[in-house]
């Protein structure tokens, strides 16, 4: 006898392992119907609300910086900002006690590149503190640091 058919013989004798006991496959009947193929049915995605609707994006960008003393334009919200300069950014604006005015530019592409033709400055985050455009969080951190960042929030805010 050879070794491959001495090895066939110990498959035979062999359980099936999981089959509810010393079952050999040959003895393993499934009766049960097989469940019928049903296509899933097509999800769209959640379309993310913008809070502008359908205004013109330099019409809402001017209304809602003079409407709010500090304001930040970002990519996500300051409790889960989606870049590392919008959190920081947050995080700086964090540190003072004020409400800040955010809004998410990644859900709304048409804002996006309409705060960045607003301001005539290439990237985001954008602040605006009293209705004034500040720049982003270089800026903001230098002027954070240097006292003035504080000094002009106050003064916004009467």
């Amino acid at each position: 006898m050879g070794i491959r058919s001495k090895a066939k013989k110990i498959k035979q004798l062999l359980p099936i392992v999981g089959a509810g006991g010393n079952v050999r496959a040959s003895e393993i009947k499934n009766d049960r119907p097989k469940p019928e193929a049903r296509p899933a049915p097509p999800v769209a995605p959640p379309t993310p609300s913008t809070p502008r609707g359908d205004v013109e994006p330099a019409e809402f960008i001017a209304a809602w910086v003079k409407e709010h003393p500090v304001v930040l334009f970002m990519k996500g919200s300051p409790a889960m900002p989606q870049c590392g300069f919008s959190a920081s950014a947050a995080g700086i604006l964090g540190t003072y006690d004020v409400e800040i005015a955010h809004l998410d530019v990644l859900i709304d592409p048409e804002l996006r590149q309409g705060i960045k033709d607003f301001s005539k400055w290439p990237t985001l985050p954008q602040v605006y503190i009293g209705g004034e455009f500040l720049g982003g969080s270089d800026i903001l951190m230098q002027m954070h640091e240097n006292g003035e960042l504080g000094d002009l929030i106050k003064e916004s805010m009467s």
